[in-house]
């Protein structure tokens, strides 16, 4: 760390860690020199992800931290220190809650409207990773809750049941998904204008696939409840906006509301396994809300049939959230 630093210019440079996340990754601030050092020594493949999703954002006209330099052998990298103000962060503040929204869903229409967003190298989000992510539901939210099921049966059945209701998504347009678009991972950058100043973080994860997808994890977020009414005005005013290959107002609805359930689902099993394999208990606060919200994008989406394999062999998981919360 220390060559790397000298070979940068920052031999003397003082550092602090920032706090950490459900990653391995870590980043320490070079005081009064606004980078970052980014360090990831496991995980080479999202290393490298994230130095070029980073200048292909750039390119796009968004604001990803600028790579100043990197030295993947090692897993550290230089990044632009994007500051302290993010969205939570501004949020406890007090600042206004609708423009900080309004500047982050127009920040994904830019994204979704630009002709060169998908033109990067990264996964696709197709049907059989959406199904995998499912799975993680049965192997650990019924796994947790329901010890003696037969996880296996009902995974084939919860796949079938999924792989048919999600074949909307076929068809849908694709785009550059960052994954974890919330609000953890945006920030309000003071002195730039625009969608410029709605700054992205942690997008190492991104897929190619359906342009709702970040929507959803902007608007239906499993860590803090939107003011009342915030969540269908800014549907609203995406929809409004979308790119005319979006194929309309129904349609992009349907797979909102559609990846909603989908994502919620899949969170759910990734907090139980955060907690029960990674030793990490505390993303089982969120648990209620996100059991909230997967139930009512069940409802939105129409999945009747899965929501009734769900309730039959796992009855009291829509009231489990409170009980599994108590287990931080």
């Amino acid at each position: 760390m220390a060559t790397f630093l000298a070979r940068h210019g920052h031999a003397r440079a003082s550092i602090a860690a920032l706090p950490g996340d459900a990653s391995a990754r870590r980043y320490l601030r070079l005081e009064g020199a606004e980078l970052l050092l980014m360090e990831d020594r496991t995980d080479p493949v999202g290393f490298a992800a994230f130095l070029r999703i980073a200048r292909h954002l750039n390119t796009l006209g968004l604001s990803a931290p600028r790579v100043i330099g990197a030295d993947p052998a090692v897993g550290l990298a230089l990044i632009e220190d994007f500051g302290l103000t993010t969205y939570s962060a501004q949020l406890a503040r007090g600042v206004d809650e609708e423009k900080l929204y309004r500047l982050a869903t127009d920040a994904l229409l830019h994204l979704h409207g630009h002709p060169l967003a998908a033109d990067v190298t990264a996964p696709e989000y197709d049907l059989a990773t959406l199904l995998d992510e499912l799975s993680i539901f049965s192997q650990w939210f019924l796994g947790a809750l329901r010890p003696d099921e037969d996880v296996a049966g009902f995974d084939q059945e919860f796949r079938t049941l999924w792989a048919k209701a999600l074949e909307p998504l076929k068809n849908a347009p694709q785009t550059l998904v960052l994954r974890d678009f919330h609000v953890d991972n945006l920030m309000e950058l003071e002195g730039r204008g625009g969608i410029q100043r709605c700054g992205l973080l942690d997008f190492q994860d991104a897929v190619l696939g359906p342009a709702e997808y970040d929507l959803v994890s902007l608007l239906q977020d499993a860590r803090r409840d939107l003011s009342d009414g915030l969540e269908a005005k800014m549907l609203a005013h995406y929809i409004e906006c979308a790119p005319e290959h979006a194929g309309g107002a129904d349609a992009i609805a349907h797979r909102y509301h559609l990846l909603g359930a989908q994502r919620h689902t899949r969170i759910a099993g990734v907090f139980m396994r955060l907690a029960k394999r990674d030793g990490k208990p505390g993303y089982l606060t969120f648990m209620p809300r996100v059991l909230r919200q997967m139930q009512a994008a069940f409802a939105a989406a129409q999945l009747h049939e899965i929501k009734e394999l769900i309730d039959k062999t796992i009855p009291e998981w829509r009231d489990a959230g409170a009980a599994i919360a108590k287990h931080t």
